[in-house]
């Protein structure tokens, strides 16, 4: 049986000004599957990224046209028609920086902010809530003691799985990774990428990379950006 589709994207352009950055591109990306999109610099990939969340929007005189769908639910939804709305969007769809971004507080209220902002929820139900995201994200064991201190006190490769775990607590469909290693050291790397591995049981993972040798272990799918163009890896 082939594999069901999260995400499809049809003849999408984008540009930032006159420059042009992805030209025409059509993909189809499967559901509970690890993706990477892989290429030289500078080619878009992580502007892809951010048009799968709509986080361009926020950068002047990008432009877009083309669809980008996503099946929630049963159900394909076109996340740039005016039905759905950006903090809906943001809450089904993840997102994960180069570099860790831990805010200014405690471990606990870190991977608790998201619910924090979306309101209505006791504070109990958010420590149980974190705490279930701290374990899918490799990390209940080494900081169950350590909840209320300073998150920006962990070491860099704890970091970047708080700030996976921070994303992983809504339960988002879908988590975009860009270079989610590139900042680490080899055996941040690898605890990383067993994570990535293990969160295919969640969710959708499209992951920009730039270690080829990283890609083979952890990726179901390959797509390379090529001059704008995006082309599957057989």
């Amino acid at each position: 049986m082939e594999d069901r589709i999260k995400i499809t994207i049809e003849n999408l352009t984008f540009s930032y000004g006159k420059l042009p950055v992805l030209r025409d591109i059509s993909a189809q990306i499967p559901e509970k599957n690890v993706t990477a999109v892989i290429g030289p610099s500078g080619q878009g990939k992580s502007t892809l990224l951010m048009i799968l969340n709509r986080l361009w929007e926020n950068i002047p005189a990008g432009r877009m046209t083309g669809t980008v769908k996503m099946r929630f639910e049963n159900d394909f939804e076109d996340i740039y028609a005016g039905s759905m709305p950006l903090h809906q969007l943001r809450r089904k769809v993840g997102m994960v920086f180069q570099t860790p971004n831990p805010l200014p507080m405690s471990v606990l209220k870190n991977v608790a902010f998201p619910l924090k902002l979306s309101g209505n929820i006791i504070a109990e139900r958010m420590e149980h809530l974190a705490e279930s995201a701290l374990k899918k994200a490799f990390l209940w064991e080494e900081l169950k003691d350590r909840l209320y201190d300073d998150a920006r006190t962990l070491s860099g490769g704890q970091q970047q799985r708080l700030c996976i775990a921070r994303a992983l607590v809504l339960k988002p469909q879908i988590l975009l990774l860009d270079e989610p290693t590139s900042s680490l050291d080899a055996r941040s790397s690898e605890v990383i990428e067993e994570l990535i591995i293990s969160l295919r049981q969640h969710c959708t993972l499209v992951m920009v990379s730039h270690y080829m040798d990283q890609v083979q272990r952890v990726a179901d799918t390959v797509m390379e950006m090529v001059n704008g163009e995006l082309q599957l890896i057989p």
